[in-house]
């Protein structure tokens, strides 16, 4: 009888799971214009860049269609050396550009999905469907308060908790 209950208990843990609204992301966007850098003004904490500051991704479309991914950092104590990690991303559904698949080491990959992004491409919103990672990006090492404020909403209207994130220090030369 415990056993049928520990079952009917499981099962129900896992709907929830399942159940649960992913996040939602834009309609469109435009590869070549999200391409360069961005500067990554907060986070949701992750083991890869607990100890780093100045933060940038810079994305490259290469030749066979996919992306070069270069994220960059320092040290937040000395030594502050950079360290920086390359992955490649890609689009694995042309219908949906806005989810992305990203590897920095193989066979492992992640989601990055871009929930939100500004028309002019100056700031984004980017998370995956597992709610542990987030990220604010921007093209400038800093962000209007509210602007920040607005993302961080989109980000509680998309199901993560926010009250954990992150702000990133930018003040490498």
């Amino acid at each position: 009888m415990k056993y049928a209950l520990a079952l009917v208990l499981t099962n129900l843990l896992v709907l929830n799971v399942y159940s649960q609204n992913l996040p939602t992301v834009v309609s469109g966007v435009d590869l070549e214009r999200y391409q360069g850098t961005w500067y990554e003004i907060a986070r949701l904490p992750n083991f890869f860049e607990k100890k780093l500051k100045c933060i940038t991704a810079n994305y490259t479309i290469r030749a066979d269609g996919k992306i070069s991914v270069l994220n960059s950092g320092s040290n937040i104590e000395p030594p502050y050396k950079p360290s920086s990690a390359e992955g490649v991303a890609w689009v694995p559904d042309k219908n949906i550009p806005a989810k992305l698949k990203v590897r920095f080491f193989w066979p492992f990959s992640g989601d990055y999905w871009i929930i939100y992004l500004d028309k002019d491409y100056r700031y984004v919103l980017v998370g995956d469907p597992s709610f542990k990672y987030l990220w604010i990006l921007c093209r400038e090492k800093k962000l209007e308060e509210t602007t920040y404020q607005m993302l961080l909403k989109k980000a509680i209207d998309n199901g993560y908790d926010v009250s954990g994130v992150i702000r990133v220090n930018h003040d490498c030369n």
